[in-house]
C-alpha cells in the first residue's frame, strides 16, 4: 500500500505537484516517528508521482534511517548550509507549485524553497493535510486512551497528597514527577496549575508564592503524551469548602459539559455543540464570565480539528476526538473550568476520560 496515496490525491486536487511535509503531527502519521524543528530544516516533498524526496539535517542521518525512507535524501552539514541540498533536490525533482502545511511551514524554508525552485507557488494546504487527522483509528484511539490513563492516574496520586498551605508550584511539581512514575512519554503541554484569582486566567502560570487557601478553586489542567497521542484534561476541585457562589458557578459549568457530551454524535455540527454548551452558560447568572469557545480536536497534536465553536459547520463524524471544556472565569476571585476527551462514536460519544466531574472538596 502506497502511505502517500491521502497526500498525492491533495497534491491533485489542489493541482499542485506535490506536498512538503515538516515535523509535526502529520509527518509522525506518515512516518510514526517525528524530529524537532529548530534551526536545520527537514522537508520531505512528495509529489504526485514517483518516490519522495527528502532534506536531512547530516547530523540527523542515523536517526532518519529509522524512518525507512523510500526515495532520495540530500542531507546537508552545518558547516556548509542547507541551501545546497534544497538546490540539489530541485535538480532532482521540477515542482511548479507545492502544498504546504501553512501552520508550520517556516519563513526560511519557504523562502529557501522559492529560491531553489524560480517561480515556485508554494499554496496553503493546511486544512486539506490535517484533515487526514480528524478521524481516528482503532488503534490511534488506543493510544489516546492509554495517554489518558496514565494522566488520570498520575494526578489521582498527587490529589491524595493535596494539603493547605501547598503552593502551585509544589503541587505541579508533584504533578510532573507522578506523570512520568506512570508511563508519560512526554507533556501534551506545561501543566497548568491554578488557584483563587490565579484560576481566573485560563492559560494561568502556578506561582511559587501563593500558598492555597480555604475556598480557593484549584484548576488543573493537563495530559500525557504517550504513543505519539496528547490527553488534555481538566478538573477544578475546592480547597477545604466550596463558597455559595463558586459551588452555584460550578455545578452550572457541570450542566454545560454534561449538555455538550448528551448532544455529540454523527451528523451534529461543532457549532451545534458549542451553541448548545455555551447556551447553558449564557442562560446563567454567569454569562459575563465566559472567556472561552467549547473546546478543539485532540489527537497527535493538543490542538487540532475540529475546533467546537460557534460559526464552524464542520460535521461530526465517528472517530473524530475532541474536547468539551466549558469555562467561568471571574476575575479576582476564582476560574472554574471541566474538561472531558470526548469520541464520536457511531451512534452517539463516548466520554474517554473517567475522572469523577461532580464537585469535590480536597485538603
Amino acid at each position: 500500500m502506497d502511505r502517500y496515496q491521502d497526500l498525492r490525491q491533495i497534491a491533485q486536487q489542489l493541482d499542485a505537484d506535490a506536498v512538503a511535509l515538516v515535523p509535526g503531527p502529520n509527518f509522525a502519521r506518515v512516518y510514526n516517528k517525528n524530529f524537532g524543528s529548530n534551526e536545520r530544516p527537514l522537508v520531505v516533498i512528495i509529489p504526485v508521482e514517483g518516490p519522495p524526496a527528502a532534506i536531512v539535517p547530516n547530523l540527523e542521518l542515523q536517526s532518519w534511517a529509522l524512518v525507512d525512507f523510500e526515495g532520495e535524501v540530500f542531507d546537508w552539514k552545518d558547516q556548509l548550509g542547507y541551501q545546497g541540498a534544497f538546490e540539489a533536490l530541485a535538480r532532482h525533482m521540477s515542482l511548479g507549485r507545492i502544498a504546504v502545511e501553512g501552520q508550520l511551514m517556516r519563513v526560511f524554508v519557504d523562502q529557501a524553497l522559492r529560491s531553489a525552485w524560480p517561480g515556485l507557488q508554494i499554496i496553503d494546504a493546511e486544512v486539506a493535510i490535517s484533515g487526514l487527522r480528524r478521524r481516528k483509528t482503532p488503534a490511534e484511539i488506543t493510544a489516546l486512551e492509554s495517554a489518558i490513563a496514565t494522566s488520570e492516574a498520575a494526578l489521582a496520586e498527587v490529589l491524595a497528597d493535596v494539603k493547605l498551605g501547598m503552593t502551585e508550584m509544589e503541587i505541579q511539581s508533584a504533578l510532573l514527577g507522578a506523570l512520568f512514575r506512570h508511563g508519560a512519554e512526554g507533556l501534551s503541554f506545561n501543566p497548568i496549575v491554578a488557584s483563587g484569582s490565579n484560576a481566573a486566567r485560563p492559560h494561568a502560570s502556578a506561582r511559587a508564592d501563593y500558598a492555597i487557601q480555604p475556598g480557593d478553586t484549584l484548576l488543573i489542567d493537563f495530559g500525557a503524551r504517550r504513543g505519539g497521542f496528547n490527553a488534555d484534561i481538566t478538573r477544578t476541585y475546592f480547597v477545604g469548602h466550596a463558597p455559595d457562589e463558586a459551588h452555584r458557578a460550578y455545578e452550572t459549568v457541570l450542566h454545560a459539559n454534561l449538555k455538550g457530551q448528551e448532544l455529540t454524535r454523527p451528523g451534529a455540527t461543532a457549532h451545534d455543540i458549542d451553541d448548545a454548551v455555551t447556551g447553558v452558560l449564557e442562560a446563567s447568572p454567569f454569562a459575563e464570565y465566559i472567556l472561552t469557545k467549547t473546546g478543539h480536536g485532540l489527537g497527535r497534536a493538543t490542538h487540532e480539528a475540529p475546533y467546537i465553536m460557534r460559526g464552524n459547520l464542520e460535521v461530526l463524524e465517528p472517530g473524530m476526538v475532541f474536547t468539551i471544556e466549558p469555562g467561568l472565569y471571574r476575575d479576582g476571585a476564582y476560574g472554574i473550568r471541566i474538561e472531558e476527551d470526548v469520541l464520536v462514536t457511531q451512534t452517539g460519544s463516548r466520554a474517554l476520560t473517567t475522572l469523577d466531574s461532580s464537585l469535590q472538596i480536597i485538603g
